[in-house]
């Protein structure tokens, strides 16, 4: 008994994405300029990995725990703006110390105070102390890699595919970090070195997504010529959606487990995937970086080669077209011969019979 192979997407889908362009590019457009005010004017909640102080992670042995009482013994050590914030259980709450003046000694000490004045009803499960110095070059250390990163792929673009194709993945890319940026603004989620992994992530994925679908274009270039840059374009993503949707069905599963299980050491990291990867990934690569080809000017070189034109987005009739051309081409090379070979016999006969 043969069982019958699952299929999320079917094979023959016939979306006219490309009908969509002058929708998702304005935009994207105005999403991205919201992305830049919002980092410029609300900036980001940078962590403790990057600004210094101190990190508690406290749970309420008895109930949930009351932030008010626990504010205010903490505001009465004079620490600094202490911000404290539930996360997870209503047990749990997070407490941010700033930097103190005198070095890791000073925020250890801190930490001591915190501990003492929240009694013995608070249970202190982690502590997390960065000084200044160690936050700056961690700041420093985790944009450089970014900027890498980026280069590198751009560089990797460049010689895996024609000018065009690597400039619009780059777009798709640097469209993918300014709007993840920007929820990370928004939401005020923290970002420290597992924001940096995400963003690094987040290039990853989106460039994957892209280069698949660019390759069935560059595919779908060589073998028809005659045919519209948009309807090419569109039986390329057509012909790579099932992939696309299954390959960001699992990683959405995957995040959430993550990000409902995961606990709080992981929860910025995994947000900021669920937005950049399954939201924006997703979009960009086929409402971005597929259309973007068109004003690139992809394909406006091409030769006529043989074929008919195909000028209607039908992926079916498309198929069909080198078998026709095929047989078309091989009756009409033999059709000829028959007729030439009747004449020939006709006129010998009758040379024959005047001689």
């Amino acid at each position: 008994m043969r069982i019958p192979l699952l299929r999320v997407v079917p094979d023959d889908t016939k979306f006219d994405f490309m009908r969509f362009r002058r929708i998702s590019f304005p935009i994207s457009a105005v999403l991205s300029i919201a992305a830049i005010l919002l980092f410029f004017f609300n900036g980001l909640n940078l962590g403790v990995d990057f600004v210094g102080g101190t990190l508690m992670e406290v749970q309420s042995k008895s109930g949930p725990a009351d932030l008010a009482r626990m504010r205010n013994n903490v505001s009465q050590l004079n620490l600094g703006e202490a911000q404290l914030q539930e996360f997870g259980s209503p047990t749990d709450v997070l407490i941010r110390i700033p930097q103190q003046p005198g070095g890791e000694a000073a925020q250890q000490e801190a930490a001591q105070k915190v501990r003492a004045a929240l009694g013995d009803d608070i249970e202190v499960r982690r502590i997390e102390v960065v000084g200044p110095r160690v936050s700056t070059e961690l700041l420093a250390y985790g944009m450089l890699g970014l900027l890498l990163a980026i280069c590198g792929i751009f560089v990797y673009l460049w010689f895996r595919f024609e000018w065009q194709f690597a400039l619009g993945a780059m777009i798709a890319n640097v469209h993918d970090l300014v709007l993840t940026v920007g929820f990370l603004s928004l939401m005020q989620i923290d970002f420290d070195l597992t924001g940096i992994a995400a963003l690094m992530t987040i290039l990853g994925y989106s460039l994957n997504d892209t280069v698949v679908i660019y390759d069935r274009i560059r595919e779908m270039l060589r073998r028809y010529k005659k045919m519209s840059i948009a309807d090419l374009l569109n039986i390329s993503v057509n012909s790579t959606l099932s992939r696309s949707v299954i390959t960001h069905v699992t990683v959405t599963l995957a995040l959430l487990a993550l990000f409902f299980f995961g606990g709080h050491a992981i929860n910025a990291f995994t947000a900021t995937m669920l937005f950049g990867v399954v939201l924006v990934g997703t979009y960009t690569s086929i409402f971005i970086a597929a259309p973007i080809l068109i004003y690139l000017g992809v394909g406006l070189g091409r030769q006529d080669t043989e074929g008919p034109e195909q000028t209607k987005f039908e992926p079916e009739a498309v198929s069909k077209v080198p078998a026709a051309a095929d047989a078309a081409g091989t009756s009409g090379k033999k059709a000829p011969a028959a007729p030439a070979a009747k004449s020939g016999a006709k006129s010998g006969a009758k040379s024959a019979a005047k001689r």
